[in-house]
């Protein structure tokens, strides 16, 4: 059996942290058993799906490495074929019409309540109705028994029938329900395995039996808690749960983020850093957690300084803008161990491409800058010799290395935290160093 999982997000707006951990527990399950991994946008929400959020969430899989092997399929595409399986079940007395006026359906749902009762539809009165041309399609739910599956991650799961009504599998405008266009799906692309959040749990005795009254062998389920904050609320916003988009715009590598997600909820013993083709050795859905995994903003800006430090120079130059002066590998080898996202670096860069301006010297460093100066003019230009210079202009004049360094670092880039002066003044080059300590001696 070749493995097949799928991850169909919903096109109402972006990719948000639980939508990637799906689709990456999903891609790394297919990947670790050499299976497929599918991709399908659940578009039927017609009001609120749009080709912005499309466009948005395949540019959020491809960006973390996501890439699937069949699709995108649109459930909008399909409308003929829900239409086609629903007449099916129809057929085989799964499924009926309903012609109940919905102030009727309306009314009993009022009087349920009033009663203390679950609002539900009720077959009895609503099989009363008749009438011809469109019409919702009910499914005719057992009522007798339970209904339950092995999941993978939460063990066995079991509801009694007499809590399911006759849910719709097709609005009368011919658009399939949630619960109707997943069945169909699922069997239409063949999924073995269907990793979602446990969010779902509600609606897979639903979809359950559906798939059983078309006959067919049921998928493995496997519901992965959702993510909290670290307050133990429900993950949003105010806890980081942004865009993916918004973690690459903000100086994430992706292959951090995949890292973090990863470990939100699921481990590999005591491994914390880790790379994707580890995560595809590795994965499986025996150690995905039972409970809520809660999301650390300062956790995932330390593994993507981690990741950062493992980056090749090239690389990382390579994402940073484009500026004229000291070479970007050289820089990015001087600064990535000391920021933790691509932002930073390309902050901490510019000390190296802006013009920090006339900068005056104290009174007590200059003449030891002059000193420095005139033995920079025919110094060879390397590091270690630079910083031999410095120490020697500092002990020559009476001063503190501190006390000829820091007036330095101010004169050269404008801060008074940078890395070793060594490596600023071998960065900087020759020309830019003389012009910028002439400027200060002025």
């Amino acid at each position: 059996m070749t493995v097949r999982t799928r991850f169909a997000p919903s096109p109402t707006g972006y990719l948000h942290i639980g939508g990637a951990r799906t689709a990456l527990y999903a891609w790394a399950f297919a990947r670790r058993h050499g299976g497929k991994f599918i991709l399908r946008i659940e578009d039927t929400d017609t009001e609120r799906s749009t080709r912005e959020s499309e466009a948005a969430i395949l540019e959020s899989l491809k960006w973390l490495g996501l890439e699937w092997d069949e699709g995108p399929f649109f459930q909008m595409q399909r409308l003929a074929r829900y239409r086609e399986v629903a007449e099916q079940l129809i057929a085989a007395g799964h499924a009926y019409r309903d012609y109940m006026p919905r102030q009727e359906l309306d009314a009993l749902r009022a009087a349920q309540s009033a009663r203390g009762e679950k609002p539900r539809y009720d077959r009895a009165i609503g099989r009363k109705y008749r009438g011809e041309g469109p019409a919702p399609v009910r499914f005719m739910t057992p009522q007798e028994g339970t209904v339950g599956w092995n999941d993978l991650v939460k063990g066995l799961i079991e509801f009694p029938n007499a809590e399911l009504d006759d849910l719709v599998l097709l609005r009368a405008d011919g658009i399939p329900t949630y619960n109707f266009g997943v069945v169909v799906d699922d069997l239409d692309m063949a999924m073995t395995h269907v990793i979602r959040g446990d969010d779902h749990v509600n609606n897979t005795p639903r979809q359950i039996h559906i798939f059983r009254a078309l006959g067919n062998r049921l998928p493995e389920f496997a519901h992965v808690p959702m993510i909290l904050g670290a307050d133990g609320e429900r993950l949003s916003k105010r806890h980081g749960a942004v865009s993916v988009t918004h973690y690459r715009d903000e100086g994430f590598l992706p292959e951090a983020l995949v890292n973090y997600l990863a470990r939100l909820g699921w481990s590999h013993g005591d491994e914390e850093v880790f790379s994707m083709s580890q995560l595809v050795e590795w994965f499986d859905l025996a150690h995905v957690s039972r409970s809520p995994a809660r999301f650390d903003a300062e956790k995932l800006a330390w593994l993507n300084h981690e990741h950062m430090k493992r980056a090749a120079d090239a690389r990382l130059a390579a994402l940073l803008p484009a500026r004229a002066g000291p070479p970007a590998e050289r820089v990015v080898a001087l600064l990535k161990e000391r920021a933790a996202t691509l932002k930073e670096l390309a902050a901490q860069a510019e000390m190296f491409y802006a013009d920090p301006g006339a900068q005056g010297a104290p009174a007590e460093a200059k003449a030891a800058l002059a000193a420095l100066a005139r033995e920079l003019e025919t110094l060879a230009w390397e590091r270690k010799a630079l910083g031999a210079a410095v120490s020697s202009a500092a002990k020559a004049n009476g001063l503190k290395m501190p006390q000829l360094a820091m007036p330095l670092r101010r004169i050269l880039t404008g801060r008074e935290q940078t890395p070793s002066i060594d490596a600023v003044l071998e960065l900087l080059g020759r020309e830019t160093v003389l012009a910028r300590i002439a400027k200060a001696l002025a």
